[in-house]
């Protein structure tokens, strides 16, 4: 039986308040990684109204102390605020409240014979399809590429009335599990008060959506939705509080796949909320690449403590060439699932953070966890 339905996926700026929370607190990890490519960081980032908190646990061997202060200013003003965005990097009031890694936690974490144990339970997920060249879903890859032109396009001359707050939102039709066409698009950011609304609407029509949205690939009755709530002068910060962690599902899969029970952003990746479902993911892609299904997904579990994953599922959502048991006993066989192995495989001790913490931590080639592998 041929089914048809609506699948939205969303994304938001890199100047969103919840991701400027993200790309403080892995900001912060990769300096502490500089220093010490085995420290323990777990950073949570809150931000208001001229106001940031820094607070977490950290371990490491080195003396040099971090300024938390100074790369969180430098974070602002590198995504673009000022003054006349309501936030000014320069004044706002900085409070870091920085804490040691839990002793108990640490022992757990650091086994011996070079061993690492999981810095924490918890189940993670991968997932991967063959609908795009990213072997990410259509919605989700439209949405990020949405504001990953918003940001270079707010930094062009005659564009500097576009703020750096925003959010996307791409809805696909799909026939058996496959896209169709783009039904429509919604796009909201922040702009200067200079700027009617009629006129926000056709620039960013003309300039970001026609740009990143191909004509043949949208339905006939594609509609698109720009800052349908009116005039959006007043952002940022000012108006909405960050934190750290809570844009997962953007973060991930858009939807189309189970999220596990933790964030990325700020975790070294002794935590296994980031290194195994990074790990999971270069399973799930390299199974789709590989060519056994074109969708899959990967659930990884884990104790705290403890160097092997308690439990290892592969769905390949009924499209698979092989069975499944096969591929679970593959990866079981080729591939170390400890902590330390994952860490090992995917060069997780460098300081590339940052830069996984605006637009998705998936389906961007110059991550270790993108690699094509044959498994």
């Amino acid at each position: 039986m041929e089914r048809e339905f609506l699948f939205t996926s969303e994304s938001v700026s890199n100047g969103h308040p919840d991701k400027i929370a993200d790309q403080i607190s892995d900001a912060i990890l990769d300096a502490y990684l500089k220093e010490d490519e085995n420290a323990k960081v777990a950073c949570e980032v809150l931000i208001t109204e001229n106001l940031i908190v820094i607070t977490g646990e950290f371990k490491k061997n080195s003396n040099n102390s971090i300024d938390v202060e100074n790369i969180a200013r430098e974070v602002l003003r590198n995504i673009g605020y000022e003054k006349r965005w309501n936030f000014d990097p320069d004044n706002c009031k900085i409070i870091p409240i920085i804490k040691e890694q839990c002793e108990e936690i640490t022992k757990g974490v650091e086994k011996s014979q070079g061993k690492i144990g999981a810095g924490d339970q918890g189940m993670m997920f991968g997932y991967a399809t063959n609908e795009t060249s990213e072997f990410m879903p259509l919605p989700l890859v439209l949405a990020h590429k949405l504001m990953m032109e918003h940001d270079k396009l707010r930094r062009v001359k005659g564009f500097e009335w576009i703020g750096p707050d925003a959010k996307s939102q791409v809805t696909v039709r799909y026939k058996n599990n496959k896209p169709l066409y783009v039904e429509n698009v919604v796009v909201s950011t922040l702009h200067s008060n200079n700027m009617s609304e009629k006129d926000v609407k056709e620039q960013i029509k003309t300039y970001l959506i026609d740009k990143v949205v191909p004509k043949e690939i949208r339905s006939d009755n594609f509609s698109t939705f720009i800052n349908p709530a009116g005039a959006f002068t007043k952002g940022g910060p000012k108006t909405d509080t960050g934190l750290t962690g809570r844009k997962i599902v953007v973060d991930t899969y858009g939807g189309f796949c189970p999220n596990g029970g933790g964030c990325f952003s700020g975790k070294d990746a002794t935590k296994v909320d980031r290194s195994a479902s990074y790990m999971a993911r270069f399973l799930a892609k390299n199974i789709v690449a590989s060519g056994y299904a074109e969708r899959c997904t990967i659930q990884i579990a884990y104790a705290i403590g403890c160097t092997s994953p308690v439990s290892l599922m592969v769905d390949l959502h009924n499209t698979g060439r092989i069975e499944e048991k096969i591929l679970e006993k593959k990866i079981t066989d080729k591939y170390d699932l400890s902590p330390g192995g994952i860490i090992e495989k995917l060069k997780l001790k460098q300081p590339i953070y940052q830069k996984t913490a605006a637009f998705g931590h998936f389906g961007r080639a110059d991550f270790e966890w993108e690699k094509i592998e044959k498994i």
